[in-house]
C-alpha cells in the first residue's frame, strides 16, 4: 500500500532536485509530530543540502496538554462514580504531581479506548456510571469528538460527557512565526488538519507573515515533494502555498467535518503546554451542549500551574533548541521516565529523537 509513496528511485530523484534548486539558507518548520517521526524513521534530514534546517513544530496535542488539564482529568479519575477513559498516550503524560496511570493504580477506573465512540458504547452499557472521554486533538479529530456528543445528544444517553483539550493549529503558527527568537521562514503543514479545513487560513499566514508554506503527508515522497516545493517559494521569495498532498486535501477542506465542528464547538483562548495562552487557538464545547462538558457537570476547576521540571519541552515546540540540547534528553528523560509530553507521545519529537537515535 505504501511503496509508491516510498519508492527509493523517486525519493533520489526529489532529494537531487531539492539540492540543484537550493542556495540560499532556509528554516522549515514541520508542524505535525507524525511528520518529524516520518522525518526521523527515513533519515530524510541527513539527506538534504546544509543550507536547509528542519525545525520541529507543536503539532502533538499530547505534548501541548498544559498541566491544569492533566490534573483536572486526575481529579475527574479519581471520583468513584466515574469510569475514565482516553487515548492511550494520556495516560503517562505527567501532570503537576503525577499521571493517570498513577490514579489507575490508586484504583481510579481508567480505561484506554481508539476512539470517543467507544467511551459513548461504555456508558450506554454502564448507565449507572458516568463516563468521561479525554478529547485531546487538533482540527483532525475535532470532527469525531464532536460526532460522540451529537449522538450522545440524539440518543439520550445523559452518562457521557467530555473533557476538551483541543487545539487550532493556524494560531499557533502564527504565535512562533512572530518570535522575535524564530528565524522560521518556511511552514510543512500537516496534511491531515488542512483535509478537514481546507487551505484559506493558511493562504492568509502566508500573506501576511511572509511565509512559504507546503501542504504535505506523512510519506518520505509526500515530505520531499513537501520541502522541494516550500524551497522553491524561498528561493523565488514567494509567499503562498503549495498543496503537495492533493490526493487528500481539497481546498475548501472537508465541509461536513467543519459544519460538525462548527455545529458542536466555539473558539475560545486555550493554554498551550510550554508555549502560554495563545488567542482563539481551541474549540470549547458550545452552552447548547454544555451538559456534555465534564469540567462544568462535575465543576471542576483549572488552576494556573505551570510545570516545575527542567523539561524543556516549550522551547523545542517552539523551534528554539532540537531535543538532543536539551540537558535533560537521554538523561534523567527517557519513554520510562518522561519529564515531560514530547517525551511520552507516539508524535513527540523528543521521541523520536530518541527512537532513531538522532
Amino acid at each position: 500500500m505504501f511503496e509508491e509513496f516510498r519508492n527509493p528511485e523517486k525519493a533520489k530523484t526529489l532529494l537531487e532536485a531539492i539540492h540543484r534548486i537550493t542556495r540560499h539558507p532556509c528554516h522549515i518548520m514541520e508542524i505535525c509530530g507524525g511528520q518529524t517521526h516520518a522525518l526521523a524513521r527515513f533519515r530524510i534530514e541527513p539527506l538534504l543540502p546544509k543550507e536547509i534546517q528542519l525545525i520541529h513544530g507543536p503539532g502533538c496535542p499530547v505534548c501541548v496538554t498544559p498541566v491544569p488539564i492533566i490534573d483536572a482529568a486526575i481529579q475527574l479519575a479519581l471520583k468513584k462514580e466515574i469510569i475514565f477513559t482516553s487515548f492511550g498516550d494520556m495516560l503517562r503524560v505527567p501532570g503537576s504531581k503525577n499521571d493517570l496511570l498513577h490514579a489507575k493504580a490508586q484504583g481510579a477506573d481508567v480505561r484506554m479506548i481508539y476512539s470517543p465512540l467507544d467511551a459513548l458504547r461504555i456508558a450506554s452499557e454502564n448507565p449507572e456510571r458516568e463516563v468521561v472521554f479525554f478529547g485531546i486533538g487538533f482540527e483532525t479529530t475535532a470532527p469525531i469528538h464532536a460526532l460522540s456528543i451529537l449522538q450522545a445528544h440524539r440518543k439520550k444517553i445523559r452518562n457521557f460527557s467530555v473533557l476538551t483539550s483541543l487545539f487550532t493549529v493556524p494560531q499557533a503558527i502564527s504565535t512562533i512565526a512572530q518570535d522575535k527568537e524564530c528565524s522560521v521562514n518556511g511552514i510543512l503543514a500537516a496534511g491531515h488538519v488542512c483535509a478537514v479545513t481546507g487551505i484559506s487560513e493558511y493562504e492568509e499566514l502566508a500573506k501576511c507573515l511572509k511565509l512559504s508554506i507546503s501542504i504535505t503527508g506523512f510519506e518520505p515522497l509526500d515530505l520531499l515533494f513537501g520541502i522541494y516545493t516550500c524551497i522553491s517559494q524561498l528561493e523565488n521569495q514567494e509567499y503562498t502555498v503549495q498543496n503537495a498532498y492533493k490526493r487528500i486535501v481539497a481546498p475548501n477542506g472537508n465541509p461536513k467535518a467543519r459544519q460538525e465542528i462548527e455545529d458542536v464547538f466555539e473558539i475560545c483562548n486555550r493554554e498551550w503546554r510550554g508555549m502560554g495562552n495563545i488567542q482563539n487557538s481551541g474549540y470549547q464545547i458550545r452552552q447548547k451542549y454544555e451538559q456534555y462538558d465534564a469540567l462544568k457537570r462535575f465543576n471542576i476547576k483549572t488552576d494556573n500551574k505551570k510545570e516545575t521540571t527542567p523539561c524543556q519541552a516549550g522551547e523545542i515546540m517552539k523551534g528554539k533548541i532540537a531535543p538532543i540540547q536539551c540537558k535533560q534528553f537521554g538523561k534523567c528523560c527517557t519513554p520510562e521516565h518522561p519529564l515531560g509530553a514530547p517525551m511520552v507521545s507516539s508524535e513527540g519529537a523528543c521521541a523520536a529523537y530518541y527512537r532513531y537515535n538522532f
